[in-house]
């Protein structure tokens, strides 16, 4: 998959970057603004209707919010010249006021008229809530204050109500197994976020203590491979469902010990974060259609040949950030990935509409008949940004 001939200079993988960001800045972001975002009551909505380019007018999660407000600010800064800062407000606002429960934590989901539908504890969604704070607190100075008080009580309700005896946190209370690694992980990217725009140690001891957890709990210690599911002590849920491991989230999961492992000069989490993109990209992807399957076994064959789009844009995030922190042949193998990572991305572009996209693969190259989901944009925006960055700064 690697081509050892081609020159590992990060410039040359600019007008690739170019082009994707044109794409997002002049087609994407518009086309969200006018039909997945009601700018005047500051809300989101779900999907977009590939077929005839409509709302979707569905129950709105907690989780989508977030992303929104974090796709429009980072699109803001590749370039995109809506109002983002407006839309990014409205829609915290929207959030603060709609989706936080009288507990403390964000609910589930609400209705069009705003009434929780869902007023379910996920980690996942609080994950997120502390994700976007972050970025408010970065992207907008006359809110940040705000921001970091909403994030410092959330954190102090999680730490109060949620938190494992061992290390990271619980999905329930009282407990409900299985016990999760992907909440912790985007925990860990929401830290790694408040690191950027806190002194506050908080972040940087949680970021820490969730590393942690996933070099010594999540990540098999004999195979090196990142589970998914786990029993009440940390230990892999039995079954089948324990033996899950994602190849887009071994990406992920490598890019952001690359990440904490470079801030910290933690030898021993590259070293997992390589290995982790070994396992993605030796048994991961699928050659005859050259994207990242859903889902292996902890014995790495198959368990899910679906193709998710976000799994390819955690592959180009993760080549991106093994490249950086690599020299020689081994940088040039994850340089000359970053390419095929892409063109992995835009098998998902490539029959849907201009700024949409669509979302499920088959094993048989056929596409689910199903809206664009708001959800993906955020992977989207996330893999663009570190590709820009790279090719500005190699």
């Amino acid at each position: 998959m690697a081509d050892p001939h081609q020159s590992t200079d990060a410039h040359m993988l600019r007008p690739l970057s170019d082009e994707l960001a044109h794409w997002l800045t002049e087609k994407a972001l518009p086309l969200w603004q006018s039909h997945g975002i009601d700018i005047a009551k500051g809300e989101c909505f779900e999907a977009i209707d590939i077929v005839d380019i409509t709302t979707i007018n569905s129950a709105r999660r907690a989780r989508v919010v977030p992303r929104q407000i974090y796709s429009f600010l980072k699109g803001a800064k590749l370039g995109w010249q809506g109002p983002a800062h407006k839309i990014a407000t409205g829609l915290f606002d929207w959030f603060l006021r709609t989706y936080l429960t009288k507990q403390g934590y964000a609910a589930a989901a609400v209705d069009l008229d705003n009434k929780i539908v869902d007023d379910t504890f996920d980690l996942y969604n609080q994950a997120f809530a502390l994700f976007a704070f972050a970025q408010v607190s970065a992207a907008i100075p006359d809110r940040k204050s705000e921001a970091v008080e909403c994030a410092a009580n959330l954190l102090n309700y999680l730490l109060e109500h949620y938190k494992h005896p061992e290390a990271g946190f619980r999905e329930a209370n009282p407990d409900k197994r299985p016990l999760c690694s992907n909440p912790h992980m985007h925990l860990f990217e929401a830290c790694l976020a408040w690191e950027d725009v806190s002194d506050d140690p908080a972040w940087s001891d949680l970021a820490d203590e969730i590393a942690e957890l996933a070099l010594n709990r999540f990540i098999d210690p004999v195979s090196g491979g990142l589970r998914e599911f786990f029993d009440l002590d940390w230990t892999p849920l039995p079954g089948d469902k324990g033996r899950i491991m994602e190849p887009g989230h071994q990406f992920e999961w490598a890019w952001l010990l690359c990440r904490w492992g470079r801030s910290r000069g933690d030898a021993g989490a590259l070293l997992a974060a390589r290995r982790l993109y070994d396992i993605g990209w030796t048994y991961g992807i699928d050659e005859n259609r050259g994207v990242t399957f859903m889902a292996l076994n902890d014995d790495f064959t198959v368990q899910n040949p679906l193709a998710r789009l976000w799994g390819q844009t955690e592959w180009i995030k993760a080549a991106i950030a093994l490249a950086e922190i690599s020299s020689g042949p081994e940088r040039d193998a994850y340089f000359t990935d970053i390419p095929a990572a892409v063109a992995a991305l835009r098998v998902f572009f490539k029959d849907a509409p201009d700024g949409l996209y669509l979302d499920k693969l088959a094993p048989d190259g056929s596409f689910a008949n199903e809206p664009a989901p708001a959800s993906s944009l955020y992977h989207i925006v996330c893999a663009i940004s570190e590709l820009d960055r790279f090719t500005k700064s190699g």
